[in-house]
């Protein structure tokens, strides 16, 4: 039975620099290649190849929520969103808040604050789990 080798200067630098390219890697497909906000979500829907494409940008167990006429009609030729904007709602035991904050920008800015009214607000309650 031999001895146990030692790790040279050169193993340790060969296994930070594996760990480096991976650790790398893994960042640069989450910065680079998901949506963070509406308006890069709705540039992803738009410049994906085909309805599969686009529905990996949906969460696990909802993917009956996107459906291809959907995405037929969002990518139909010649057709471009009016606007892009980006909500956010605020639930509360008796009053529901939507928030409208600014698409595209690295922090989000309060562009409006509403009170949903009861109905609108129980079509938001049906819609999410």
């Amino acid at each position: 039975m031999g001895k146990p080798k030692k790790m040279t200067l050169q193993g340790i630098a060969i296994i930070i620099l594996i760990f480096s390219i991976i650790s790398c890697g893994a960042v640069y497909y989450f910065y680079f290649f998901t949506p963070k906000n509406s308006l890069e979500l709705y540039q992803a829907i738009s410049f994906a190849k085909d309805f599969e494409e686009a529905q990996k940008l949906t969460l696990k167990g909802y993917e009956d929520h996107f459906k291809k006429e959907d995405f037929d009609y969002i990518n139909k030729l010649g057709r471009n969103a009016i606007s892009v904007s980006q909500f956010t709602a605020f639930e509360y035991d008796e009053k529901t808040y939507l928030v409208m904050t600014s698409p595209g920008t690295e922090k989000l800015k309060i562009l409006a604050v509403e009170e949903l009214p009861k109905d609108i607000r129980e079509y938001f309650r049906k819609i999410s789990p």
